[in-house]
């Protein structure tokens, strides 16, 4: 199908035609192919071109010919570009080239110790293991069964390991293998890593972050043992491959730890792609609802189902004016499934992946009983073989649609799609176009939509197209020396080798106060020739690489013992405690016990006419050596601080909310431990002289406060690399530390993620923004495009949407540059 018909699919032959913002037509792109390179092994070539490849594409060569050429490389370009071959064509070849030189005299040790070796890192299992499926198929095309391929992880059992590290030339894996297996165990792997020629990091954008500062750091505890077993100071050859972003050879100078200088960024697209139809869509008012009237009651459009708009609460917890975002794309994935479109649904959550496939298969099962199962939902924490299942259902054509969480956005490769639904903005302006990359793959065209939740970002977006299709894209931020995660891996390295003065240059500037603090506690022992790990327990479980607060609780059948999937460690307080409802492939289970200390799930299947939402409360306190400024005007002055804070969250309560009315059935409370984060937050202050020029009185300045956090949030996203649930917040009226009335905004990692600091550099066009967001919702007492959010613990309440205009017009009147009130 073409994209105009599947608009016309979308827009309901103009039914719906007022829920499409803007469509925006872009262009198709012509292919430019260029030769193979005269250094490529013959046979690969052969077996490129009996796959299909007659010729590359012209950025795949210049790629590939600075990795062979020895220089790190970086390739960002698009999805379905064929990133793959850039980077396979000269690790492979690598390979081939040793093979030759060993079986020039194989009866001599040192040809056998020659043999060259390729490592390559990617996110996911599920991405290794495609990546595994498409090198078999090249290597059987081209006829070079010399060539071992194996991946490698925390599910190989042993006795493969033990293959794995005597025979593979290429071996795939992810950082947390490595964090914690490869490294640890360097003697047992000292053939890969004294042979190893290149490391390839694939889907390099999603290392960002905490996982980004953590994963820079393994490779430099990586390239150290590299050096040390091979002798090779300059080490191995880096090759990552990302999606378009700003500054792509900075940032992967920062990932692999080099000068900027050492690394070639390819960056020009010549791929071919097809014509893309993208459309931004805001679901339906819902009708009898009007904005800001709170009469506790949800009004739903006629033949909408409970699975429909579960998923959504807590934001549904109050009055919505416009239907659901999940229930919406329940429909136009219906539609087009309907239509004969392959496509995927791109959600914000997996709750919201499962109601997406739920509603679509109750819609499609009264069309035709057939088409009921041509939808299925896909989502971390399935087992693996229910992942590789559907993979292979929906590149087959069993499958026309999965309503998918991210888990599908990086790399696996399924083609053909016509249509990507975006259910929510995924974060990143790189994000959205690399899940919308997914539709109209091989030079096909594709439809994709946007479709807008209740979100001051998302609501903001489809009104301003520009701030999709004309800003910048955004680089990837993360910061390897971030003392709470910097230091881990230093006792790691530690571990792997005693730590030496010429060793610190790799860790960065902050390495040796770093040190200096470990040794005060104990944690390393200093010896005049380095720092030394004494301790019996590996070093490495210091650290969680993923950030999700230690090992994942599994969910499992009460009765059966069967496993239906995990839940993050993080996540499971508030998702699967005792009483909580849990939905897998469409079947709801409720948890009867959850036991923190085994991280174990116990559920019984059991049908309900309920949903559960659990209820925290956060505290929040700052430690001293905050950096601070001032902003002075009309005699008022406002603080704005960053620095390091201590969070505590504890899950108290959870509330059950019958479906689809959302009223409230019960209230339960829980008996949870407190949990502590210890991590960097921006604020500012209100002084009470700026409340009452705000008109602000104290019964108003909780309200006003949280609703400007609650915003806040909201649109930060819009000016760092990082979404809503990155971030977290906390309002006061007087907070114990500032004495002042203040709002927190805090970065929702371990030891910071660089969020929060972005937001102090740019706190002036942050706050305006975010006050325009407010001011401009047609609202009237604050929804969820202005001033609600869909994770509030304290239910939405209290919130003041025109006394928080008022104080960010005070507080932006004392901003360098001051305000115009409106």
């Amino acid at each position: 199908m073409v994209p105009t018909d599947l608009l016309d699919v979308l827009l309901a032959g103009g039914r719906r035609a007022d829920r499409a913002t803007h469509v925006e037509h872009v262009p198709a792109r012509a292919g430019t192919h260029a030769d193979w390179p005269e250094w490529a092994d013959r046979d690969l070539v052969s077996g490129y071109r009996a796959l299909g490849v007659e010729r590359p594409w012209r950025h795949q060569v210049e790629a590939a010919d600075a990795a062979w050429a020895g220089h790190h490389t970086v390739i960002g370009t698009s999805t379905g570009s064929g990133k793959s071959l850039a980077f396979w064509l000269p690790a492979l070849t690598s390979v081939r080239v040793d093979h030759a030189r060993g079986t020039f005299d194989p009866g001599r040790i040192e040809s056998v110790r020659s043999r060259g070796s390729v490592l390559y890192l990617c996110p996911t299992k599920a991405l290794a293991a495609d990546q595994l499926v498409g090198l078999e198929q090249l290597l059987a095309a081209a006829g070079t069964p010399d060539v071992k391929v194996a991946t490698c992880d925390g599910d190989t059992p042993y006795e493969e390991r033990r293959w794995v590290r005597d025979h593979a030339d290429v071996v795939l894996t992810n950082p947390d293998f490595l964090h914690f297996a490869l490294l640890p165990q360097h003697a047992r792997w000292a053939r890969l890593l004294r042979s190893l020629r290149y490391v390839v990091v694939d889907e390099g954008h999603a290392f960002r972050g905490v996982l980004g500062a953590h994963v820079a750091l393994v490779l430099r505890r990586l390239r150290r043992l590299c050096a040390h077993y091979s002798g090779r100071p300059e080490g191995p050859t880096f090759v990552v491959a990302s999606a378009t972003s700003a500054e792509p050879a900075r940032t992967t100078a920062r990932l692999v730890g080099v000068d900027a200088g050492e690394v070639v960024a390819v960056t020009a697209d010549t791929a071919p792609t097809g014509r893309r139809t993208f459309v931004l869509w805001e679901p339906a008012e819902l009708p009898g609802t009007d904005a800001g009237v709170d009469d506790g009651f949800v009004t739903f459009t006629p033949g909408t189902t409970p699975e429909e708009w579960w998923v959504d609460a807590p934001e549904e917890t109050e009055p919505r004016p416009r239907r659901s975002a999940t229930a919406e794309a329940a429909d136009l994935l219906a539609d087009l499934t309907s239509a004969g479109a392959r496509t995927l649904a791109f959600c914000r959550s997996r709750r919201g992946a499962e109601s997406v496939a739920l509603s679509a298969q109750r819609a499609l099962a009264a069309v035709s009983p057939r088409l009921r199962d041509a939808v299925a939902a896909y989502r971390g924490g399935y087992l693996p073989e229910e992942r590789r299942e559907l993979e292979d259902a929906i590149r087959s054509g069993r499958l026309r649609a999965l309503a998918t969480t991210n888990a599908l956005e990086l790399g696996v490769d399924i083609s053909g799609l016509d249509a990507v639904l975006v259910v929510g903005w995924p974060g990143t302006r790189m994000s959205i176009w690399q899940q919308a990359g997914r539709a109209g793959r091989a030079g096909a065209d594709g439809l994709v939509a946007f479709v807008a939740r209740e979100d001051p970002l998302d609501t903001y977006l489809v009104h301003h197209p520009e701030a999709i299709f004309d800003a910048p894209l955004e680089a990837t931020v993360f910061d390897p020396g971030n003392p709470h995660v910097l230091a881990p891996h230093l006792c790691a390295a530690a571990a792997e080798l005693p730590l030496r003065e010429d060793d610190l240059d790799a860790f960065g500037p902050h390495a040796r106060e770093v040190l200096v603090v470990l040794e005060r506690r104990g944690a390393l022992r200093r010896r005049p020739s380095g720092w030394f790990w004494t301790h019996p327990t590996s070093a490495a479980g210091l650290t969680d690489l993923r950030g999700s607060g230690g090992e994942p609780v599994r969910v499992v059948e009460d009765g059966t013992g069967r496993m239906l999937g995990t839940v993050d460690a993080a996540g499971a307080d508030g998702s699967v405690h005792t009483g909580a409802v849990y939905v897998h492939q469409g079947t709801s289970y409720v948890v009867r016990e959850l036991d923190l200390e085994d991280k174990v799930a116990l559920v019984g299947r059991k049908d309900v006419d309920y949903g559960t939402w659990s209820h925290d409360i956060t505290t929040i306190a700052v430690h001293d050596g905050a950096r601070e400024r001032t902003w002075t005007a009309g005699g008022r002055s406002v603080r704005w601080g960053l620095g390091d804070v201590d969070v505590t969250t504890q899950v108290v309560s959870y509330t059950k909310r019958r479906l689809p009315g959302l009223e409230i059935v019960s209230n339960h409370d829980l008996n949870l431990p407190p949990r502590t984060l210890p991590t960097t937050a921006v604020w500012w202050t209100a002084p009470a002289d700026v409340l009452e020029a705000a008109g602000v009185t104290a019964e108003l300045a909780p309200g006003a406060l949280h609703a400007a956090e609650h915003a806040s949030i909201g649109l930060l996203p819009l000016l760092a690399t990082c979404d809503r649930w990155d971030l977290g917040g906390v309002s006061t009226a007087m907070h114990v530390d500032t004495g002042e009335a203040t709002v927190f905004v805090y970065d929702a990692y371990p030891g910071g993620a660089g969020f929060a600091e972005r937001g102090f550099e740019l706190g002036a066009t942050w706050l305006r923004a975010t006050r325009e967001s407010i001011a401009d919702c047609p609202c009237q007492a604050g929804c969820p495009a202005c001033v609600q959010s869909p994770k509030c613990g304290s239910q939405n309440n209290p919130l003041e949407k025109e006394a928080a205009v008022r104080l960010l017009d005070a507080v932006l009147a004392c901003a360098p540059g001051g305000h115009v009130m409106r």
